[in-house]
């Protein structure tokens, strides 16, 4: 059988900082392959991918995860190297630990478990990538565009994502919320601060759009999830002058959205609130948008209530479910197939010291191999 802690040990060596591999799919795929999964390398974009299964037919049971990692930051600063997957006091260090190494680890470990001791009627794969911390175009995308060229399906899917909020098994997500930035550049007329009434002065509409923005509420929360929330995150003007009236000024919010809102319907609010500010002040503001991720939310059923099941037995306690965080290469997979995450407390990730508790990697394999043991049997 495939130790998680070993897998994990052996992946962390690798130090594949997005989008650099440095073997680490290879790792996976030379542990997978012995018993019986059938390994394709999906790469595209310069970003390496695999897609893995045991099974010809249905149905399938997928699994999601990243072996590409942040930087280490300062190595110099570490307890111990952050590529060395040091084992001490009882945890395992290095980068990657945590999000998410020890999850792809533990569930290759339960799935290699599974099929060889009670093989299932059906498939279960795993769509694994290198492109989750990058800007995610050529990762868990590749290998779902892969999959729709080659008739592969799944049924339903489960990230391996730090889900835990304070201790282990104490959440799953059930989905997440959308993200949406805008840019504002308010365009007016540069003059001498001496003589306003002959500019335009760019900077009171801007600020008067961003209070606006920002004192209004988007909306009250929804059944499974909290208020949205709309954040400035710079102010732009790169006046050096104090006797300028500056032409032109910039702002950008970032806006973490329920579903009572998509992305259109967003940029429409933002678009009609810029608006009502120029007819107030006339100056132009213009509005650049970019969605990162629309929200979406895995409603509680059968598939989410025999999770929760399998936590509640590791744990002795139901998972909270929760939409709370940022985004994940969930926010790809909900478009395939019903999809949850549950992985490790996700204290240390993307931090120096990242580690995580050896007992805590064996208790995910255990938790993933319930997993997959009740939903084929219910399947």
């Amino acid at each position: 059988m495939i130790d998680p802690v070993e897998l994990t040990a052996a992946l962390v060596r690798r130090a594949s900082v997005t989008p650099a591999d440095a073997g680490a799919l290879d790792v996976l795929a030379e542990a997978l392959t012995p018993f019986g999964f059938r390994c394709a390398r999906v790469d595209r974009g310069g970003v390496a991918n695999l897609y893995a299964r045991w099974g010809t037919e249905g149905p399938v049971f997928g699994f999601n995860g990243h072996t590409d990692v942040v930087p280490e930051g300062d190595a110099a600063a570490w307890t111990h190297p952050p590529f060395s997957a040091a084992i001490a006091g009882g945890d395992l260090w290095g980068r990657g630990s945590v999000d998410m190494k020890s999850a792809v680890a533990a569930f290759a470990a339960s799935a290699a478990g599974f099929v060889s001791e009670t093989p299932p009627k059906g498939s279960v794969a795993l769509l694994i990538t290198g492109d989750e911390e990058g800007a995610a175009e050529h990762g868990t995308r590749a290998i779902l565009d892969w999959m729709a060229a080659e008739g592969e399906r799944l049924d339903v899917c489960l990230v391996g994502e730090p889900t835990s909020a304070e201790t282990f098994g104490d959440a799953i997500k059930i989905g997440r919320r959308g993200s949406l930035t805008a840019t504002f550049t308010a365009r007016g007329v540069q003059g001498h601060t001496a003589y306003p009434a002959r500019a335009l002065n760019p900077l009171p509409a801007l600020a008067r759009l961003l209070d606006r923005l920002a004192s209004t509420p988007l909306d009250q929360g929804t059944a499974h999830f909290e208020p949205s929330t709309l954040a400035i995150t710079t102010i732009d003007v790169g006046n050096p002058a104090t006797n300028v009236i500056p032409a032109e000024g910039r702002a950008t919010v970032n806006i973490r959205f329920n579903d009572a809102h998509d992305g259109a319907s967003l940029t429409a609010r933002l678009r009609a609130t810029a608006e009502v500010v120029t007819a107030e002040t006339g100056v132009a503001i213009a509005v650049e948008t970019h969605l990162s991720a629309e929200s979406f939310v895995t409603p509680p059923g059968p598939f989410v209530e025999m999770v929760a099941a399998a936590v509640a037995a590791e744990t002795g306690a139901r998972p909270a479910l929760s939409t709370a965080g940022g985004t994940s290469d969930a926010r790809f997979v909900k478009d395939h197939c019903p999809v949850v995450e549950l992985g490790l407390v996700g204290r240390g990730m993307h931090a120096v010291d990242e580690r995580v508790p050896v007992e805590d990697v064996r208790r995910l394999a255990r938790l993933y191999r319930g997993v997959l043991d009740r939903w084929f049997a219910s399947a």
